[in-house]
């Protein structure tokens, strides 16, 4: 939907993101009375998780889909309001006081003003650079999904799955069920054992419906006799144009690989999902505060518990606020959601607790699972550790370690290093290398990965085109030279 000069480009509520945070919480808020423009840079509505089938595709017979993809349908379904303003294909690429900077695909930048903002932005698969990361061939677990579940296509004819936590059992699971050719699976946690059921045990509550989905997935590779190697983790590929095959070797509790203990596998595709990265750009952009926590993907931008970031009138909630899955999304969303239709005047406070009170205890038991997960497979420091003085580390500049090491050698700072050296400088602006060039760091003049911060946010922060954000008023000018 285009804004024109007619539409109402002032909304109580802006939501950047339409994942399941963002649906969840236009739904409520517009259930409250609330306008609403809802926000998202995709084609579609539903996030990573709900990613619903491209344009020009439609669904013939809903009841055929999984309870997963129902479970989207109906979150999409929900924000069929006419308080709600809806934008796919539209990028946000700054925030004023007031007001974000968006532009439409094909169109010129627009100003969308709002008293709240809800960012959710959603994360995205945490890339591991190691030998041959680069080849064709290696693919992210995110990208896997999206050819196998929307398009039904399998990424490869021998795929190794190299990864952990619930990851590593959902989507091999699902890439077999789909009949993609999954001839392994690497867990880089322990396995489980007799000792973590007690903890387990408590972690019931609320949660068996995880427990179950965990169980068929692990079913599933049992059935098609597909291997599940616990404390493995891949640490290269390699092959003359393309993955021809893998090495992986057992690893201590930090994740580092024992030596001695390298196999080497023949495959086509390396599908790598060692858990999300949050998507902090736009929180940094409008000075929020963060606090990094590794098991959680990193640097996660401080809330309160009702979501509410130390910036004033900036809410966060979802994978971006700190990846804890799609339950505690949806639940954040809503009390985000309840909070700023009190602070509008549309809920009183004690409605608003009391509406918040279910969701509140949804959360806490969604984080006893995951603290019970954080046991086995808390994310081990070698994961930043395989990469040698020929691995490409940067991508879209194609810059070594070896660059990067020598800038590295001068400095502890990440925008000296991207300065020095164009690292963080491409397209991505730094998602896929800021953290690596911050373990470098880290390990080199032996300070703490969370004490490192990341590279200044600039606007903007996606990608755009010069003629999206020109000045209308400047016109080209064509000078010659006389012969």
């Amino acid at each position: 939907m285009k804004i024109s000069e007619s539409d109402e480009t002032r909304f109580d509520l802006a939501i950047v993101g339409g994942g399941p945070a963002g649906l969840v919480a236009a739904a409520e808020a517009a259930s409250h009375g609330l306008s609403v423009a809802l926000i998202d840079e995709r084609v579609t509505f539903g996030g990573q998780i709900f990613k619903q089938v491209g344009v020009g595709f439609s669904i013939v017979n809903e009841f055929a889909l999984s309870a997963e993809q129902q479970r989207g349908a109906n979150l999409i379904r929900s924000i069929e309001n006419p308080l709600i303003f809806k934008l796919t294909s539209t990028t946000v690429l700054a925030i004023e006081d007031s007001a974000i900077l968006v532009v439409e695909s094909g169109h010129a930048a627009s100003r969308i003003e709002f008293k709240r903002l809800l960012i959710a932005p959603g994360a995205y698969d945490r890339p591991v650079a190691f030998p041959g990361w680069t080849l064709p061939g290696v693919i992210t677990a995110g990208g896997a999904q999206t050819l196998v579940k929307t398009q039904r296509v399998s990424p490869g004819e021998r795929i190794l799955f190299a990864g952990s936590g619930p990851l590593a059992l959902a989507f091999p699971a699902q890439m077999k069920s789909y009949g993609a050719n999954v001839v392994l699976t690497l867990e880089s946690g322990r396995r489980p054992r007799a000792t973590d059921l007690p903890a387990l045990l408590g972690a019931i509550p609320g949660n068996i419906h995880l427990l179950k989905d965990a169980a068929k997935y692990r079913w599933e590779l049992i059935k098609h006799r597909v291997p599940m190697r616990y404390q493995r983790m891949i640490i290269g590929v390699g092959g003359e144009s393309k993955v021809e095959y893998a090495v992986h070797a057992k690893v201590d509790r930090n994740w580092h690989p024992i030596a001695g203990t390298e196999e080497r596998i023949e495959v086509d595709t390396v599908c790598v999902g060692y858990g999300f990265f949050p998507s902090t750009e736009l929180f940094r952009l409008a000075g929020c505060s963060l606090t990094y926590k590794e098991n959680l993907g990193g640097f996660c931008v401080d809330v309160d518990a009702w979501g509410q970031t130390s910036v004033e009138n900036i809410f966060a909630a979802g994978d971006g606020a700190g990846v804890e899955g799609v339950y505690v999304a949806t639940l954040q969303a809503k009390l985000a959601a309840i909070k700023i239709a009190e602070e509008l005047g549309k809920v009183s406070s004690s409605s608003a607790v009391d509406l918040a009170s279910e969701s509140r205890e949804g959360i806490r038991r969604k984080r006893k699972f995951q603290q019970f997960l954080f046991r086995m497979y808390s994310v081990g420091v070698g994961i930043y550790e395989i990469c040698d003085a020929e691995t490409t580390i940067c991508r879209c500049e194609s810059i070594k370690k070896e660059k990067i090491d020598r800038a590295i050698d001068t400095t502890s700072d990440v925008s000296v290093v991207k300065a020095l050296t164009r690292a963080g400088m491409g397209l991505c602006q730094g998602r896929n290398c800021q953290r690596q060039i911050a373990s470098l760091i880290s390990q080199r003049h032996g300070v703490d990965i969370a004490d490192v911060p990341l590279a200044t946010p600039r606007f903007p922060v996606k990608p755009v085109s010069l003629g999206s954000i020109a000045d209308e008023t400047v016109k080209e000018e064509k000078y010659f030279i006389e012969a």
